[in-house]
């Protein structure tokens, strides 16, 4: 007879289905080549540059930073995720800090790059955590984030069938909500009050989504582990196209 699975954020137990990770797994490849696509248009080398990850959970992020080059500080405010992405750090020699986005206790300007993973569409406080990753950017520094639309899909994806739908349910209840999310025009806005220029928007999807279903439901059924999903889900980059659900962007630091 088969059994509702636990669902947990930040667990260490691997029988329990934590959707952060998972999202975190399927989105690390499209993450990594929107960031090197950044560096390209900024003509922004890794070598001696320091980059902070913010919302960090397990590290998959920041060790992709890392191994890019960057001396990296990984920032979340979960303690059960820090302590996670301690243990996998693999001598990479990255700073971990267990702290609120919308309250990072580090210095003014020290930064060359921050990424904001898994809290734009989370926070109630969009506008304290960008003008955090503001303050800690040196002028001309770049802002990079990743986040949900708000949009008809969006809403029956991350509100239903991520939370909500019995059967491919892998977060727990009330961690979206519909305000929470926000659509690129809206994001632009308030990355200008915070002093930074948005750059560029990109979509990016699964390249099938009965694949991203599949998945979820073959996590949730014990059939597939953790790291099998990237490969089925296998998310692609869209820089030309509008955003469904999610999407990726930059901005630059005004001096």
């Amino acid at each position: 007879m088969s059994t509702t699975p636990r669902i947990a954020v930040d667990s260490a137990d691997r029988a329990a289905v934590d959707g952060r990770h998972i999202r975190a797994l399927t989105f690390q490849a499209v993450r990594m080549e929107y960031l090197r696509h950044v560096l390209s248009e900024l003509s922004l080398t890794a070598a001696g540059r320091r980059a902070l990850v913010i919302g960090s959970g397990r590290g998959l992020p920041a060790r992709g930073l890392a191994q890019l080059g960057f001396e990296v500080v990984a920032a979340d405010p979960s303690p059960a995720a820090t302590a996670l992405a301690r243990d996998a750090d693999n001598g990479l020699g990255i700073t971990y800090l267990t702290s609120p986005a919308e309250e990072l206790d580090l210095p003014d300007g020290t930064f060359d790059l921050v990424y904001c993973a898994d809290t734009l569409e989370i926070t109630e406080r969009p506008q304290a955590v960008l003008a955090q990753a503001a303050r800690v950017l040196r002028p001309a520094g770049a802002f990079v984030y990743d986040t949900v639309n708000r949009t008809l899909v969006s809403r029956l994806i991350y509100l239903g069938a991520f939370q909500a739908f019995p059967g491919t349910r892998i977060m727990p209840r009330g961690r979206y909500a519909a305000h929470r999310l926000r659509r690129p025009a809206e994001l632009a806005e308030a990355l200008d009050r915070a002093g930074l220029s948005a750059k560029d928007v990109s979509a990016f999807k699964p390249r099938d989504v009965r694949s991203l279903v599949r998945a979820t439901r073959g996590r949730r059924r014990g059939t597939l582990t953790d790291e099998q999903l990237p490969e089925l889900v296998h998310m692609v980059l869209e820089q030309e196209g509008s955003p469904a659900v999610t999407y990726l962007g930059y901005a630059v630091r005004r001096a």
